[in-house]
């Protein structure tokens, strides 16, 4: 897992929590890294897990929960950082059913060996996707809250319908339905 996932979500958990509460989770958990990351390093995606784990068990917080807000401010860093990307999009069902075809490749060329979750859509309308997530890890509600941010980026209103096509997490259907 690339290492601005790890940088951006401690700047997260410092802004909402404090810097006692990234100490906590660092010190609580067994990083083969130390809890030292830099944005361009590769770290096991067991120690994010790790810390999402003793955050959740600090803050009474479900990861899911943490997800979706970590999702929420890294569309954040996305929209600062890449805004020429965003400006290819004039519509958010255009940029969701995207991601394999044009967003992933873009991410490939900043990040040539990152581990990205598949995106295999099944239907799409004006309106309408539907779409199959796939990842070894199960961080679904993350992709949730990055669909709901890139509604709200176009000014756009959705219901996500996120079900589990397997228990663990690692293969999910999102049914997105736009507002009218």
């Amino acid at each position: 897992m690339k290492g601005i996932i790890f940088t951006e979500f401690l700047d997260l958990v410092e802004d909402k929590f404090g810097l006692e509460m990234v100490d906590k989770i660092i010190n609580s958990s067994n990083l083969e890294s130390g809890g030292i990351y830099t944005s361009v390093g590769t770290y096991k995606f067991s120690e994010m897990l790790q810390l999402l784990q003793h955050l959740s068990a600090n803050t009474d917080i479900s990861i899911d929960d943490l997800l979706l807000v970590y999702a929420e401010h890294f569309f954040g860093i996305i929209e600062t950082s890449y805004p020429g990307l965003l400006a290819t999009y004039s519509d958010p069902i255009e940029m969701l059913s995207s991601i394999e075809n044009h967003i992933h490749v873009e991410v490939r060329k900043i990040y040539p060996d990152a581990e990205l979750p598949t995106f295999e859509v099944l239907e799409k309308t004006d309106d309408n996707l539907v779409m199959i997530y796939k990842s070894s890890r199960a961080m679904h509600h993350f992709g949730l809250g990055l669909m709901n941010k890139t509604f709200e980026h176009f000014n756009s209103k959705a219901s996500i319908v996120l079900e589990k096509l397997k228990e663990d997490g690692t293969e999910v259907k999102f049914v997105i339905n736009k507002n009218l």
